[in-house]
């Protein structure tokens, strides 16, 4: 299965440039967080293709005005052609506001979710918008990941973990992909292709 991962900016090839045989090779998108409602909303009906998505830090306005035809994953497991995605949007709380967590907030959520992880035997593949803290995170509050991430990799070893929030022409030199035990780390930022054995 070939899976679109976006985040944090909308990429001119599928906006500005959009060719509907870019997506022929696509079987699922999903979205990192940080992106438009009408980008997520333009995807789902052009490329005629499963839209799915976490929120942002930035992704108050989807309250009012949600992406249209695409499926919020926020504290669920979305199993899709067998492959079992679980999503924890949002980012460090640095500020008020919404879609944001403390660390024991973040830890909460994921401990609601013990019981849909034992039913369903595991997760494949983590998305979220926050990176694990020590895994090409930031060090301001605004950009530091969470523990806890990095408490359920060692606990559940999902195969794949998919994160945005880390913007990777900020200036540092931040790894598209990092091998941490059993799973591979994945920065989403704009647009990764990932293929996954189902």
């Amino acid at each position: 299965m070939r899976v679109l991962f976006l985040a944090d900016v909308e990429s001119k090839k599928y906006y500005d440039f959009f060719d509907k045989n870019d997506f022929k090779d696509i079987d699922l998108i999903i979205s990192c967080g940080d992106l438009k409602a009408d980008y997520l909303t333009y995807l789902a009906t052009m490329s005629g293709v499963e839209v799915a998505y976490v929120h942002g830090n930035h992704d108050k306005r989807y309250d009012e005005k949600p992406p249209e035809g695409c499926i919020c994953i926020e504290d669920k497991i979305f199993t899709y052609k067998g492959v079992r995605f679980l999503g924890l949007g949002g980012s460090m709380r640095y500020k008020p506001g919404a879609q944001q967590y403390t660390e024991e907030e973040m830890r909460k959520r994921i401990k609601k979710l013990k019981h849909q992880i034992y039913f369903r035997k595991g997760v494949d593949v983590l998305v979220t918008h926050s990176p694990a803290r020590g895994l090409n995170d930031g060090e301001d509050l605004c950009h530091m990941g969470f523990d806890c991430f990095n408490e359920f990799l060692s606990k559940y070893h999902p195969k794949y973990f998919v994160h945005g929030h880390v913007h990777m022409n900020y200036g540092r030199n931040v790894p598209r992909v990092t091998q941490v035990g059993e799973t591979q780390v994945i920065n989403a930022y704009e647009k990764y292709i990932l293929d996954i054995e189902t």
